[in-house]
């Protein structure tokens, strides 16, 4: 619905209405010969109208499922069953009663709605049953998931592709570093995950797809727990149906981007397995940046690009704001120590925190 949204600006045509609007849904199917999303909260009923009449991908039952904490839980945990790997534990809270029937062992925890919370948001860390009914009704008495916390050690995420031939591919699995719920930092090279827990983090993913009878580009985010093994044990967290901010790297690291690969699987065209030909780590590039003690300032673009191995993507948004996703930086290099290494300078140029 914004007139100004980068997509817009850069698309050939820009159907500028609110995504459940009528005439706005009627004029997408006369342009568009396949329909995608790249936006999770796309209501799937919008989906489901334009898929009575077009190719639509992700179906529109993945994302009502992706949309849903509930139902995403559920889904994790059939899939557990064939993989090993699932969701943390945790309860479902619809009504007041259910926060009786609460089991000890899950606090403290973390109170997430079932709907509609991204980068962090409806989320509430919870330690007891007082705190756990206070944050319920903070957030409205809308349905919730309980989440048992977890001691973590790292966090992961794998993307695949999926067609409609049943043929899947996937990248390279991610390790990840997030700040106040929002993606930080994306790290990826060979060996940057122990062998063992990126098989299994890749199994998992697959299954995930598969068992929805996935179309397109599918991210999913894994939690690496201590439980006194040497790797750690592996925790499935959530999914994305779309290409997502852990896999921005792609674009310049690899030789066919996650981007490319939705195309191919709304196109029917072969799904190549992509090949990671740069070590690479990725920075996001928060509105923070674009301001110094409350006022106004240009990020020292200058002084990034004339590092080596820089990649600046700015997305054209209009307004900085802190927390606002305003662009990404991907370092490349042929090894991860000239990686980290130019990444760390250009993180102390921009004002971003370090994280090694």
């Amino acid at each position: 619905p914004d007139p100004i949204s980068p997509a817009g600006r850069a698309s050939d045509v820009h159907i500028a209405t609110a995504y459940d609007d009528e005439q706005g849904l009627a004029q997408l199917m006369q342009r568009c010969e396949a329909i995608t999303t790249e936006f999770e909260n796309v209501p799937a009923g919008a989906l489901a109208t334009l898929a009575a009449q077009r190719p639509v991908a992700p179906a529109p039952t993945a994302v009502a499922i992706a949309q849903d904490r509930i139902a995403e839980k559920a889904h994790f945990a059939t899939c557990a069953r064939e993989t090993g790997v699932g969701p943390a534990p945790y309860a479902v809270i619809e009504a007041e009663a259910d926060l009786a029937r609460v089991p000890d062992a899950l606090l403290p925890g973390i109170l997430k709605t079932a709907r509609l919370g991204y980068d962090g948001k409806g989320q509430v860390r919870v330690d007891d049953r007082a705190a756990l009914a206070a944050a319920w009704e903070r957030l409205g008495r809308v349905p919730c998931v309980l989440e048992q916390r977890l001691a973590l050690r790292d966090e992961l995420s794998v993307i695949v592709a999926r067609g409609a031939d049943g043929a899947i591919v996937h990248f390279p699995v991610q390790r990840n570093l997030h700040r106040d719920g929002i993606l930080a930092v994306t790290e990826v090279w060979p060996g940057n995950v122990p062998d063992a827990l990126a098989q299994r983090a890749v199994a998992a993913t697959h299954a995930i797809a598969v068992q929805l009878h996935y179309v397109g580009v599918l991210c999913v985010e894994f939690f690496i727990v201590d439980d006194g093994s040497a790797d750690g044990a592996l925790v499935v967290n959530e999914m994305a149906p779309r290409p997502h901010n852990s896999g921005h790297y792609t674009i310049d690291a690899c030789d066919v981007s996650q981007f490319e690969l939705q195309v191919r699987a709304l196109a029917g065209l072969p799904l190549a397995a992509p090949r990671q030909h740069s070590a690479a780590v990725m920075l996001n590039l928060l509105g923070d940046l674009w301001w110094r003690d409350g006022q106004p300032v240009t990020p020292d673009w200058a002084g990034v690009l004339a590092l080596p191995g820089i990649h600046l993507h700015l997305y054209g948004k209009q307004t900085a704001r802190p927390g606002r996703k305003m662009g990404h930086l991907t370092v490349t290099a042929a090894d991860p120590q000239s990686a980290i290494a130019a990444a760390t300078v250009a993180a102390q140029r921009l004002g971003i925190a370090p994280w090694r």
